[in-house]
């Protein structure tokens, strides 16, 4: 008997020891809430944005907010104090699937930084600068390098707080497109666009008392009197909309018409930002299935120029909606009446150059964004050289704005930069903070002879006509039978250089007067011939 009851014991107890996991199990982590990261990177800095929403079978679902919008949380779960999830991130226009993981130390997620990175497309160039050479033992490509290996969120809310919350895309209300068509151009923008934008200093963090301080700083300097004078409102100001589906700016903006009148007091014009989607790249209220109420809201407010971002609206539509999308805000604008400069910013997607003036586009974006460093600036205006024809007064190629005074280039470097965005008939938006304007970058940003040549009433866009080496070569045909011609070292250490006219196809004996020099050079019978700084540029007049 005992020795059969002892049996019956052990396979009871061996039983009960195989189904206790089951019957004992432990509680999944709640993790519904609002979980914020923030960062310093080369960016300036960043803040990620978890909203999630767990259940007690481990699914987790909500958002991802960061600098590349917001994004739908897909194929979440919890596994313990594990978490992984997938998100569709948006880089300017490009949705990429990425895979995240994370862990739930305590009151702290862990996230794993590797997936919160998309992958940049051949050719864009971020701030660490280019790849490594394949093999070179380099370490992580550089856009990896913009984050750490992991991000740290807690329980908060997001700064700003009246950043917008995550959208449904699958719910989202159709817009119809308009049949496509020709717009009569607005008359504005004869010569490249110049004035300033918040982006490339301040990113979201802008506010009234900063913009009153840059059309002040803008007139103090001499910049208005350059040419200056468009002060734009970047991302970050929006707020939410009222019962009547009004956008209202943030508490950053109190009033957004006093602000105009300010700006327009002192003989500047006010800029504004949006988005086709519905979302802005920094997460803001965009103007999807609003355009005609939000032009008139601008026009109501004294805005004189719309940088109009693809961003979220590559969520919504395709590449080939692209011009019937930016042509219903073409037609909202018009409909008000109020002149305004018209920015495309979709970074050359779609051959924007082709149909941008027909959506009654000043101007487009004909690449990625721009980095304060070398490599990216000189990306962006290298892949203006195919675009020349495109260009004409009305209509210009944009290869974003200004990084001169900003801290990531040389004075040398930032010389080059004014000189070829003069030559490739560029926008000239800085993107510094000019109430601080260091000695160089007053004497950049002023140089009345290299804006001259930016500002020429002709409208031809300069191309590179020439390589030696590590030199190039850029000519641009001015009113008057004039030539501006820059010669551009890319090499590390300084360079000789010898060009001859005829090469050029210019005739002989040609003056010359060097535009950063400020001095004339006389008649030169042949050619040029001198040396240029490593990273430098010579930037010439030619008649």
């Amino acid at each position: 008997m005992r020795t059969g009851f002892g049996h019956f014991v052990a396979i009871l107890l061996a039983a009960l020891a195989f189904i206790a996991p089951a019957l004992v199990t432990a509680a999944v982590p709640d993790v519904t809430g609002t979980w914020v990261a923030r960062i310093n990177s080369p960016l300036g800095e960043m803040e990620f944005v978890f909203r999630l929403r767990s259940d007690a079978n481990g699914g987790l679902g909500g958002s991802v907010n960061s600098l590349f919008g917001d994004a739908p949380i897909l194929e979440g779960r919890i596994n313990g104090n594990d978490i992984e999830f997938s998100i569709d991130m948006d880089l300017f226009g490009n949705i990429q699937r990425r895979a995240i993981k994370g862990r739930i130390v305590g009151d702290e997620l862990q996230i794993e930084s590797a997936g919160l990175m998309p992958t940049p497309p051949p050719g864009m160039v971020m701030p660490g600068g280019p790849p490594a050479a394949p093999g070179a033992g380099a370490g992580p490509p550089p856009f990896a390098k913009l984050l750490p290996g992991t991000l740290t969120a807690r329980r908060g809310t997001p700064t700003p707080s009246y950043r917008a919350g995550p959208v449904d895309y699958k719910a989202l209300p159709k817009v119809e497109l308009p049949a496509l068509k020709a717009l009569p151009a607005n008359k504005l923008a004869r010569t490249p666009p110049m004035g300033w934008n918040s982006w490339n200093k301040f990113r979201t963090g802008i506010d009234d008392k900063t913009v009153r301080g840059i059309a002040d700083a803008l007139v103090e300097s001499g910049m208005r009197d350059a040419g200056y004078i468009y002060v734009n409102i970047d991302d970050g100001w929006q707020g939410t909309r009222d019962g009547n589906g009004v956008l209202q700016p943030n508490p950053n903006f109190p009033d957004m018409k006093a602000l105009a009148d300010y700006v327009h007091s002192k003989g500047l014009k006010l800029g504004i930002y949006s988005s086709p989607g519905p979302r802005t790249c920094g997460g803001f209220e965009g103007s999807y299935g609003h355009e005609e109420i939000d032009a008139r809201t601008w026009a109501g407010w004294g805005i004189d120029y719309l940088k109009y971002d693809w961003c979220s609206a590559g969520r919504v539509w395709k590449d080939q909606d692209m011009r019937a999308v930016y042509q219903r805000m073409g037609e909202a604008i018009r409909a008000t009446g109020r002149p305004m400069v018209y920015s495309l910013c979709q970074y050359g997607r779609a051959s924007v150059q082709s149909w941008g003036p027909l959506v009654g586009g000043n101007l487009w974006r004909t690449t990625f964004d721009i980095f304060d460093n070398w490599p990216s600036m000189t990306g962006n205006v290298n892949a203006q050289e195919a675009l020349a024809a495109s260009a004409a007064p009305g209509h210009w190629n944009d290869p974003d704005m200004l990084e001169i005074g900003n801290g990531g280039m040389t004075a040398a470097e930032y010389r080059t930069h004014f000189s070829l965005w003069a030559i490739a008939a560029a926008p000239l938006i800085a993107g510094n903070d000019v109430r601080a304007l260091d000695a160089d970058t007053r004497d950049i940003l002023l140089n009345k002879e290299v804006i001259a040549v930016n500002q020429d009433r002709l409208g031809k866009q300069g191309r590179r006509v020439a390589q030696q080496g590590e030199i190039d070569i850029w000519l641009r045909k001015l009113s008057g039978g004039a030539h501006a011609l820059a010669v551009v070292n890319r090499g590390n250490v300084e360079a000789e250089v010898a060009t001859k006219w005829a090469d050029l196809g210019l005739p002989a004996n040609l003056s010359a007067r060097d535009l950063w020099l400020h001095r004339d050079l006389g008649r030169l019978a042949d050619g040029y011939q001198g040396r240029v700084a490593a990273h430098g540029v010579v930037l010439l007049r030619l008649k």
